[in-house]
């Protein structure tokens, strides 16, 4: 039976990027997602579509359909001073606030006497990257969810009953 969209999906998985393992909760923490919604990369997503629960599976995403292909273009030079306050080392991952106000991600690349030359792709695109997933439950959302596109598994009352609790709805 195929998963369909406004499911929420809980998977176990590793994923390799054809020279090491980059990520993994195997033995911790299932990954809980809405089916449909964007919430996981698209390659990962349709290739789970027709999985059940109690399903393994190796799949391999194509960089396009994962964190997309390298864009040479995303390297920019920036001043070193707007970096003030900031022990940068190469290859570091920094994040910061994008014009829309989303963060944004970047790798350092290069530090210079004046100038760091700064990474906007994801570290990961232009590489296909390899899946061992393991579905551990397809269940339907609540109304709650598919409103909030938010797993209740994934909500989190992190300032209720800690002595704070002002302004979260407590």
């Amino acid at each position: 039976m195929a998963i369909e969209t406004n499911q929420i999906v809980s998977i176990e998985y590793e994923v390799n990027d054809g020279e090491k393992v980059v990520d993994s909760n195997i033995g911790g923490e299932p990954l809980v997602f809405m089916f449909g919604k964007g919430q996981i990369i698209p390659g990962l997503e349709n290739a789970i579509a027709d999985m059940s629960i109690g399903q393994k599976a190796e799949v391999t995403v194509k960089a396009k359909d994962a964190y997309g292909e390298y864009n040479s273009e995303a390297i920019q030079e920036v001043p070193k001073d707007q970096f003030s306050g900031i022990d940068l080392e190469e290859g570091m991952t920094l994040y910061g606030q994008g014009e829309d106000g989303g963060t944004v991600q970047v790798t350092v690349k290069e530090i210079g006497d004046e100038s760091v030359i700064i990474d906007f792709n994801h570290p990961l695109a232009g590489k296909d990257l390899a899946f061992v997933v393991s579905i551990n439950n397809i269940r339907e959302a609540s109304a709650d969810e598919i409103m909030s596109g938010i797993p209740v598994e994934n909500q989190h009352d992190d300032c209720c009953g800690t002595g704070g609790g002002t302004g979260c709805g407590c």
